[in-house]
Order: structure tokens, then sequence, then C-alpha cells
């Protein structure tokens, strides 16, 4: 039986300058590393178990039945510098489907090929980000925060140049609520399109937020989904990477895990990215970033405005709360993660005390807030007399909430995507070794459990492991 996608498409209705129709480049020999079941199955896709045939569909050499493939017309601010013509330079969104608890969701390619909007690339993507992204995407999924996730990983059987050299190409096939980005709003607002703008809120109100009455309703409700994600980012340790407006979407999903990475030592400034220069993600910044993003996508709905200067106030409103209402979050995602469920005053000071002994003393992120879950003492911190004291005041604050043990052991994860353990995994998997992918994408699917099986997998990295730069892929 046939590969069966019950394919429902909307965005392909759109106005045809929203986006390029067109099928992805045919590889020369497709070879099926992973396949998402349960996704697949959650997506109410059926049919064939044959790996050839999977290989085939998710590289892009055969279209499903009902599929309208094409790729997304956006612009961004890529680190401050706005670009007014990006999109889909090497992705194709295959379609659309109602999965099984009634929600739309897109099915893209990534690494499937020249676009119009490929500008000088490839148009490929090489076997180690798309591995990345499968592993991380997956692993955040496991660990409750909104997500692209992974479908399908495939090899090309076709080698392409990057950074690193001659490497393997390969497809992934994510799934995504929509990939309609801060950016989408901004290519049509640059260009006066007043029509295109108002097409795609009315689309995009539909799809995420139909209880929005006005642009600056539905502004309201993509802060919203923004503040609570990028607050859990900062409670895993998570550093996107490159948070350009093209890389924010609408929905309030993660997307884009190039250059991302997870703290080891805490430190508010770590950043990986290799093209971050001046520390525009750094991990402690990303807050800032987001209030910096939803002002550009104020700045794109203001189009839609017959009289903008006299809303301008209540725009600016919304976005100059963010600050404030992020740092509340903040302060929400971390004192569960001590086991504090009532926030009251001084409980900032408590989690910022914490955080600053951490980076003095760089701890491991992870395994510190681990090990207070667990009642454990923190590793590298029992010597310190300033932890001493505070301990002292942490546990004088627990006396007064219910249960702490258990709030604390499903908001402080035992396993993370480690950097290091992603690098390995890439290594093996480029000489045909896919083992270490397969262990990582076991163990990282039950993040919150105690497994002595993956124990090796909580372990910081030796010196010699460290993870120094991340890269973007293309």
């Amino acid at each position: 039986m046939p590969l069966n996608v019950p394919f429902e498409n909307s965005y392909a209705q759109l106005p045809e300058r929203m986006y390029a129709r067109l099928n992805p480049t045919p590889v020369r020999m497709p070879e099926l590393l992973a396949f998402n079941r349960p996704l697949a199955n959650e997506l109410g896709i059926s049919g064939t178990e044959s790996a050839t045939e999977l290989a085939q569909i998710f590289a892009g050499n055969i279209i499903p039945e009902g599929a309208d493939p094409i790729s997304q017309a956006y612009a961004g601010h890529q680190f401050g510098n706005f670009v007014p013509s990006l999109g889909d330079g090497r992705a194709v969104l295959l379609g659309e489907v109602i999965d099984t608890n009634g929600q739309r969701k897109d099915i893209q390619l990534k690494g499937s090929g020249r676009t119009p909007f490929s500008r000088n690339g490839d148009g490929r993507a090489w076997l180690g980000p798309a591995l990345r992204e499968y592993v991380v995407s997956e692993a955040m999924h496991a660990l409750g925060i909104p997500t692209s996730r992974a479908l399908a990983a495939v090899t090309t059987g076709e080698t392409i140049v990057r950074q690193e050299g001659a490497v393997p190409g390969a497809v992934i096939t994510r799934v995504a609520s929509s990939h309609i980005r801060i950016g989408t709003f901004q290519y049509f607002a640059a260009r006066g399109d007043q029509e295109a703008v108002g097409e795609l809120l009315n689309h995009a109100i539909n799809r995420h937020y139909p209880q929005a009455e006005s642009p600056l309703d539905f502004l309201r409700h993509v802060i919203d989904r923004q503040i609570e994600l990028v607050s859990k980012w900062l409670g895993v340790g998570f550093i996107h990477g490159v948070m350009n407006t093209d890389n924010t979407l609408i929905s309030g999903e993660t997307i884009d895990y190039g250059p991302c990475a997870f703290l080891d030592r805490h430190h508010p400034e770590t950043v990986f990215s290799s093209i971050d220069n001046f520390g525009r993600y750094a991990f402690d910044n990303q807050s800032n970033v987001l209030v910096w993003n939803i002002a550009q996508l104020a700045s794109s709905l203001l189009i839609l405005e017959a009289d903008p200067d006299r809303v301008l106030n209540e725009y600016e409103e919304v976005v100059h709360a963010m600050p404030n209402r992020l740092e509340q979050e903040r302060i929400k995602v971390f004192g569960k993660k001590l086991g504090i469920s009532d926030i009251r005053q001084g409980d900032q000071t408590v989690i910022d005390q914490l955080l600053s002994i951490m980076t003095d003393q760089q701890a491991d992120f992870t395994n510190t807030f681990r090990s207070l879950a667990t009642g454990s003492a923190p590793f590298g911190l029992t010597a310190a007399s300033d932890y001493k004291d505070w301990e002292k005041s942490w546990k004088r604050r627990l006396d007064a909430e219910h249960s702490p043990d258990e709030t604390m052991l499903s908001a402080n994860p035992a396993l993370i995507p480690r950097n290091h353990r992603i690098e390995q995994m890439i290594t093996a998997a480029v000489s045909g070794d896919l083992s270490v992918f397969m262990r990582l994408m076991d163990a990282l699917s039950k993040p919150f459990a105690d497994n002595p099986e993956f124990s090796d997998l909580a372990l910081p990295p030796e010196i010699h492991e460290e993870v120094e730069a991340t890269y973007c892929g293309t």
C-alpha cells in the first residue's frame, strides 16, 4: 500500500506572490536514516513500511498524492540587519494535514534543493545539521517545549561542500503548526503590500488565534506564546543561536536548530554560534532579542491600521510591557526549578543568587538543578561558603511550599542533548554508524527519568570534549 498523507492545504491557496510553486530537486540515491512512526500516526499518515519508498518520498524524489509543494517568501532581520528578500532557500512545504488532535500541521522538506529564494546557496543540507535538528527538536518536544518536530531523515547519496569540507547530503522532514514567521509579515510590509499583509493576518488568525479580533489583539497573542517559549528555553539552558526575525514563528514554536546549543557551565553571556561575533544571541540576551523581534512584527502590522499614529501608543504599550512580563515568567520558571510554586517577594533574589554562585563556580547548569531536585549535593558548589549561606535561605523558603521534591523533579531534566554528545553522534553517523544517534534518541525521549543505562549522557564534557562553536549548516 503506498504512503497515504491526508493533505488539506490552505497556505497554497493564498495569493501566489506569497510563495513559489515548485517540486523538490530529486537526489541520486536516497537512503532512510530515521522515520518517526509515532508522529506519522499522529499526523494520520498511513501506508507503506518500505524503507526504500519512504526514502524516495522524504528525499523529494516522489511527491505524495495530494501534496501542493511550495517555498514560502519571507524577509527578516539577521543579526539586526534587514534583508528584504529571504524565503525558503532550501526548503519545500509539501503541504498541510489535520492531525488526530484536530490541529493543522505543515510537512516540510529541508535540504530539498534550490528554490527561487536560494540566492547563491545550493539548496541542500548536510548530514550533521540534519541529525542535530532531528535529535534536538525531538528532545525539546520531550522536555515539554513548543517546537517543530522531526518526521524523517534521509541521506541523498550526494556530496556537498561546506565549511567542514566535502560532506554527505541529507534531507530532514520537519513538522510545525505553521512556518509563518515574523519575517513573513515583514516581507510584505516592506513592500507596502497592505493587501498581502491583511491576507496573511487573516490566515494566521484563523489558523492560530481565532479569538483575536484585531491586528493588535493578534500581536498580544503572539507575545503571550513567545514569552512562554523563550522563558522555557532559559529554564533548560537552551541557546537558539540565530534568533533572527525570520526564525521567530508566530505560532510560538521553536524552529531552525542551526547553531543551537545547551549550557554546560552556567554563564549568562555564553555564545556558541560561530557567526554571533558580538553576543547578540547570548543565553541571557534572548529575552531582550525577543522584545526587539516583536517590535518588528508590531511595525509590520501597523500598515493595516487606517490611522497608524492614533493607535501607535497602544502598540508601543504592549511591546514596552514585555521586559517586565518576561522577567516575571523567568522567575516563575526558575521558581519551579527550585521547588517554589507560589512566587512571592524575595524569590527573584533567591534565584539570582544561585545563578550568580553557579557562574562564579562554573557549575554545570543541568546537573546543579537536578542535584537540588533529587536532594543530593551539587557537585562543585558545596565547598563554597556563599552556597552554604544560599542553601540555608533556600530551605527556609521551601518550608512554606508543598511537595517541593515532586515539583522540582518535573522541572529539572536529568538529560539534555549535550553539545559534545551531538558532535559525537554526527561524527559516528558520517562514518556510517547510526547506533549513537539511536541511543541518544532513546535516552532523550524520557529526559526526566533517572535511568542508569544512560548515566554517562548526563556527564558534562571533559575539557577535550567541550564544544566551542556550532554552525548553521548552510
